[in-house]
C-alpha cells in the first residue's frame, strides 16, 4: 500500500509540474521575431515606440505628466491603424534621431525637416506640415532688425542643436553668425534671449508663438519674410519600408480628412 501511495504522489506530482510548465509557455510566449522588452522594430509586436522631444510645442509638449501635441496625435492614429499600443519615449532631439537608426524606436515624431544628410541614415514618410522659420528677440532689447541671414551675421544665435534651424545657420551661404549657441530645450535658449546671453534664437513659427506667449512679454517674434520654410516628416529606421507604407498610408488619410489641420487648430488653440 505504501508503495501504492508513493507512486500515486508522484504521479500527482508530474501531472502538476507539466501543468506549471504548460502555463509558464503560455504566459512568457512573446512570439516569434518578438522581443519582451519591446524595443526595436518588430513584426507583430503589442507596442509601437515613438521618440521624440516634449519641447517643440504645439507638435510635442507636456501636459501634466503626459506628452501630447500634434505629432502625438499623429503617432497615435499610427498605432491604432496597426493595431498597436503607442508607447512614447521622450528625449533629447538628438538622441530620438540616433534612437531610430540602432532600431530602439519604430519611429521619431519630432517636428523633424528632412535634408540629404539625413536622408543616408533613415529613411522618411511623407511630408506633412510645411513650416516656416522666424527670429525670436528680446523685446526690450532686440539685437537683430531684419529677418533676412544676412541680419544674423556677426551675432550670437540660439537653436535646438541638430535642428534644421542649426543646420541653416551653420552653413555660411546663408549667414555668418559670431557665435551658434546650441541648445536641447527652447525654454534654456528663452532664459538666456531674456538675460541677453545670446541676440536672438531661430526656430519653427508655431513653437516660436508658444515660446513668447509663455515669456509675458519679454520676447517677440521679428515682423517680415520667415527666414526659410521647411517640412517636416516622420523618420524611420533606413530600410524598414514595412513601416513606412503603413506610416505614409495613415498620413495621406489624415491629410484628405483634413485631420491634421483639425490637430493643429487645437492645439494652437487660444
Amino acid at each position: 500500500m505504501k508503495k501504492s501511495i508513493i507512486c500515486m504522489l508522484a504521479a500527482i506530482t508530474i501531472f502538476t509540474m507539466a501543468g506549471c510548465n504548460n502555463n509558464e509557455t503560455k504566459t512568457s510566449s512573446v512570439g516569434e521575431g518578438q522581443e519582451a522588452s519591446g524595443e526595436g522594430t518588430q513584426s507583430g509586436k503589442e507596442t509601437l515606440i515613438v521618440g521624440t522631444e516634449a519641447g517643440f510645442a504645439p507638435y510635442e509638449y507636456m501636459e501634466g505628466d503626459k506628452v501630447v501635441g500634434i505629432d502625438m496625435d499623429i503617432a497615435q492614429e499610427i498605432a491604432n491603424s496597426m493595431g498597436r499600443t503607442l508607447e512614447i519615449k521622450n528625449m533629447d532631439f538628438d538622441g530620438a534621431l540616433l534612437a531610430v537608426q540602432q532600431g530602439k524606436v519604430d519611429f521619431v515624431a519630432a517636428g523633424v525637416s528632412v535634408d540629404e544628410e539625413r536622408k543616408a541614415v533613415m529613411d522618411f514618410s511623407m511630408n506633412y506640415v510645411d513650416s516656416i522659420e522666424v527670429i525670436v528677440v528680446n523685446q526690450s532689447a532686440p539685437r537683430v532688425s531684419g529677418t533676412e541671414g544676412s541680419d544674423l551675421n556677426g551675432k550670437i544665435v540660439g537653436v535646438q542643436q541638430g535642428n534644421i534651424a542649426d543646420i541653416w545657420v551653420s552653413n555660411k551661404e546663408n549667414c555668418e553668425p559670431a557665435e551658434i549657441k546650441r541648445y536641447t530645450k527652447f525654454a534654456q535658449a528663452a532664459e538666456d534671449l531674456k538675460n541677453e546671453k545670446i541676440d536672438c534664437i531661430v526656430m519653427d513659427q508655431f513653437p516660436a508663438q508658444e515660446l513668447v506667449k509663455a515669456s509675458e512679454g519679454t520676447l517677440t517674434i521679428l515682423e517680415g519674410e520667415p527666414l526659410f520654410s521647411d517640412q517636416y516628416a516622420i523618420a524611420v529606421q533606413k530600410g524598414n519600408q514595412e513601416l513606412l507604407d503603413e506610416i505614409n498610408t495613415v498620413i495621406q488619410r489624415l491629410i484628405d480628412e483634413g485631420k491634421i489641420e483639425e490637430f493643429t487648430a487645437n492645439h494652437t488653440a487660444q
